[in-house]
């Protein structure tokens, strides 16, 4: 795939979310290489019914799709039972989704970017709610290790995949 052609930016008319809360009192930003091509990388983290093949943070995910804004899935991490929609969707660039979880209202923005072979992926994501502003530290802490968890766990299956040829 072709990083650099054009993409049409879809989102759903009654949610316009594109971005995180930057006024959330948990925000976490943290980005990752990896040495695999963009539609390996892409096709992995996008195909949200296989997450829990590869991140075993992930107990299960139920997720019939498509991946389209206005699509939701529900899944388990963590010990949170979170029911997730996409908001926006730019295949081989961009996917961000959100939801509630038991007080907590995330947003949690992916972007991949591919140059000379190599993935740059940045994912950001806010925490807002009554239980964040009680923890802000301790759950700011949480969701940093949750997502670099993510990022080292999407980084070595992406690149194992593409050393075996498999996508």
């Amino acid at each position: 795939m072709n990083a650099d052609a054009a993409q049409p930016t879809v989102t759903t008319p009654t949610t316009p979310i594109t971005a995180i809360d930057e006024n959330a009192p948990a925000i976490v930003r943290v980005s990752t290489t990896v040495n695999a091509p963009l539609a390996t990388v892409w096709d992995l983290h996008t195909d949200i019914a296989g997450w829990a093949r590869w991140n075993p943070n992930v107990d299960r995910v139920e997720f019939s799709g498509p991946l389209t804004p206005g699509a939701s899935f529900n899944w388990l991490t963590h010990g949170l039972d979170i029911t997730s929609t996409l908001f926006q969707v730019v295949r081989g660039e961009r996917i961000v989704w959100g939801g509630p979880a038991n007080g907590i209202d995330g947003v949690h923005v992916w972007a991949f970017e591919e140059h000379d072979g190599v993935v740059t992926v940045h994912t950001e994501e806010s925490w807002s709610g009554p239980v964040v502003e009680a923890q802000p530290v301790e759950l700011r802490q949480a969701l940093e290790q949750s997502l670099t968890d993510w990022l080292s766990r999407l980084k070595a299956e992406a690149e194992a995949e593409a050393q075996a040829g498999n996508r």
